[in-house]
């Protein structure tokens, strides 16, 4: 059902007055014809190496429909994005004419006017939003079209990875198909995209460049696999779709839970993606008071010793200067206290994202033994019976008092306004300060990737932390020696692909906020730049980006090294302050 051309014929032709739908693409990965999943099974290529694939996500755009007499339909403007890892791989199109049709097309990539557009204009959960799709180059520009990563390994060897993201205009993938099918009210199209294909004949090597490429203008491997994907796509079939369930409307209101309190609008700072907000609790002044009080008070801890702002302190970024914190009854924990900034942006919270809402991660420290060992029934009963705080609970939320519901959604009010956006690198884009020289090599190495093979010696940090927020707010395992039995994320999803990982920090106010590591083991940045330099470990789900790194590490000189830290410490904003105005 493939064919290599199909002469397109400008216009939108016998369409007028047709009824619109929607037209919903599914992708299915698969390899050698077989289903094919994300940190899954590893599989075989031709030179017997064994892969596995750890992410696949890409941008998809340029839809255009085609009918029996020639005439076309173009869905301009319209983009979407997949991401087999995070099982996102439907991507609906909207205001396709009903009709018969007898071919159909995509590019896997984006045109120039998207591809170059500001990513902090695209609304909270909009394919092209770099908070959804992951795919964003930050300082760079543009998008990377498609992500593939994974590990490899020959034979009894050692894990290795491979890291192919491709990009720029160049590398704009048509996809092209010949088929009948007909859109008659919402439709979908199951499309394989078979990564045998791609990468089934490739041999990997460690020292010629090929378990990498990041789309450079004279990239063999990028041309080469680029022109593999367009081949690796396969129709399965068109079919009616089935009309999805909606879910009941929760109980309540919006204005019922915010009790009329007074409006406060959530402004995002320039360059950062506009965040998803919890919908069912919008700020308002009264509701953030109330949570910046109850955050310093006292009275949410069991025995009355300690509030929030004992383990999360203004001057250390919300943190507190501890590899592991110390609870209201001396016990110690075992995970270094985060900051807390910029927490709008984040998908989950802690160090493995058991949690996706700050209003339940708030009560999971009231409550944990090891940190505030309190019981939610006698934190109620202790605020309720304050008729001052009982008064500020009505005002934030309207009659009914102190509920442990309202406590959870007062702090996550408050949490919600504290951003982090000012320091003397923001101030340097905005044209206020400028950066020295030394920090400016240090962004440079940021910003570039290791690839020796291809003449490039950074310290790749942007792969994780790059854009606005400085972190993609994944989970990785990074190469530390373990210690101890902390399970990491694999706690949560009981998966043993994730073991060892943990959140990626956010790189903002790293030079107050050490020590560092999920157990607080690197007491300085120089330590932090040393493990990544030279000290990763070849642990079992090491991340494909610093597993493709040689033995030797990045291998950075000792003038890059201080460089590096010196850009790390112009990040930081030791006062993270209100993103808000009032209405």
């Amino acid at each position: 059902m493939r064919f290599s051309l199909l002469v397109l014929i400008g216009g939108w032709l016998g369409s007028a007055g047709a009824a619109a739908a929607t037209l919903t693409l599914m992708i299915e990965p698969r390899w050698q014809g077989t289903g094919l999943e994300v940190v899954g099974r590893p599989v075989t290529n031709a030179a017997g190496q064994e892969l596995q694939v750890t992410r696949l996500a890409g941008l998809v755009s340029g839809l255009v429909l085609h009918r029996a007499d020639g005439a076309t339909i173009r869905l301009d403007g319209q983009a979407g994005g997949f991401d087999a890892g995070r099982g996102r791989l439907t991507l609906p199109w909207s205001g396709v004419p009903e009709g018969n049709y007898v071919g159909l097309e995509f590019e896997v990539g984006l045109p120039d006017a998207l591809n170059r557009s500001d990513p902090g204009r695209w609304p909270a959960g909009h394919a092209l939003n770099p908070l959804v799709n992951g795919l964003h180059w930050s300082w760079q520009g543009g998008y990377v079209f498609l992500a593939l990563e994974g590990r490899w390994r020959e034979g009894a060897g050692e894990r290795r990875g491979f890291s192919y993201h491709l990009a720029t205009d160049a590398r704009r993938m048509p996809v092209r198909f010949r088929a009948d099918f007909t859109v008659a009210g919402p439709t979908e199209i199951r499309l394989a995209f078979d990564l045998g294909r791609v990468l089934g004949e490739h041999r990997l090597q460690t020292d010629d460049g090929s378990e990498s490429t990041h789309s450079g203008p004279e990239d063999e491997w990028a041309e080469r696999l680029a022109g593999a994907v367009t081949r690796s796509w396969f129709w399965l079939e068109a079919a009616p779709r089935p009309a999805e369930a909606v879910a009941p409307a929760e109980s309540g209101s919006v204005a019922t839970a915010n009790g009329g309190g007074t409006p406060l609008a959530f402004r995002e700072p320039t360059g950062f993606p506009v965040p998803e907000l919890p919908a069912d609790n919008p700020l308002t002044a009264e509701g953030v008071a109330l949570g910046r009080a109850l955050f310093h008070d006292v009275r949410l801890s069991g025995n009355g010793t300690q509030s929030c702002a004992g383990c999360h302190v203004a001057e250390r970024a919300m943190g507190d200067g501890r590899a592991v914190s110390i609870g209201s009854t001396g016990a110690t924990g075992t995970r270094n206290a985060m900051p807390l900034f910029n927490l709008a942006w984040h998908p989950g919270y802690g160090w493995d994202g058991a949690r996706t809402a700050l209003r339940e991660q708030a009560w999971a420290a009231i409550e944990h033994p090891a940190e505030m060992n309190a019981v939610r029934a006698n934190v109620v009963a202790a605020l309720a019976g304050d008729a001052a705080a009982t008064a500020d609970f009505d005002s934030a939320f309207g009659g009914g008092g102190v509920t442990a519901e309202r406590v959870g959604r007062a702090l996550e009010q408050y949490l919600l306004t504290l951003v982090a956006a000012d320091s003397k690198f923001d101030r340097a884009l905005r044209g206020e300060a400028e950066l020295t020289a030394e920090e400016r090599r240090g962004f440079e190495l940021f910003a570039t990737e290791s690839d020796p093979a291809r003449g490039r010696r950074g310290a790749d940090c942007f792969h994780c932390h790059g854009g606005a927020l400085f972190s993609d707010f994944g989970y990785r395992d990074n190469g530390l020696a373990p210690a101890g039995t902390d399970a990491g994320r694999a706690a949560v999803t009981a998966a043993a692909a994730d073991r060892g990982k943990f959140k990626t920090p956010s790189l903002r106010n790293v030079a107050v906020s050490g020590p560092f590591m999920h157990d607080g083991r690197f007491a300085t940045l120089e330590e932090v730049i040393a493990h990544y330099d030279h000290g990763v470990r070849r642990t079992e789900n090491l991340d494909p980006n610093l597993a493709k790194h040689s033995a030797k590490g990045l291998d950075l000189g000792e003038e890059d090294r201080a460089a590096l830290a010196a850009f790390l410490r112009a990040l930081t904003d030791l006062a993270p302050g209100p993103a808000r105005e009032g209405l």
